[in-house]
């Protein structure tokens, strides 16, 4: 699987990455743990080292099935995640501010079984912060 850099931080990912909202949320129901597992695992094994979550995507539900399936190789991938919706239900509005950022990141960190966040970035721009 080719790579690559994100941005000039170094931050190397595989090309292909795995967007895994669909997995929890969004597109009729959840698939079933067990599969949902064996697929994330399948796709380390065929070199996607890159895998996109968020609390919203459940909520929770993703994140928490991101942390187990990949704590067998946690070392070898990189997670990103995404914050910004009030109790990470995107129809309560956008929550952005500092405080819940921290907060969020803290649940995260949990939720991924991981001390560290490779890539965290916001959902959703908070309409104060658009002009």
């Amino acid at each position: 699987m080719k790579t690559r850099f994100l941005g000039n931080s170094g931050l190397e990912v595989s090309a292909l990455g795995l967007g895994c909202m669909g997995l929890s949320f969004g597109y009729g129901p959840a698939t079933e743990k067990n599969e949902a597992i064996k697929l994330l695992q399948n796709a380390f094994d065929s070199g996607i080292t890159f895998f996109d979550s968020a609390e919203a995507y459940g909520p929770f539900a993703n994140e928490e099935l991101l942390g187990e399936a990949l704590a067998p190789f946690r070392d070898k991938v990189v997670i990103a995640t995404k914050f910004g919706f009030k109790n990470a239900i995107p129809t309560e509005g956008v929550d952005s501010r500092p405080e819940h950022i921290v907060e969020v990141v803290e649940a995260s960190l949990k939720r991924l079984k991981t001390d560290v966040i490779d890539l965290l970035y916001q959902h959703r721009n908070r309409p104060e912060c658009t002009d």
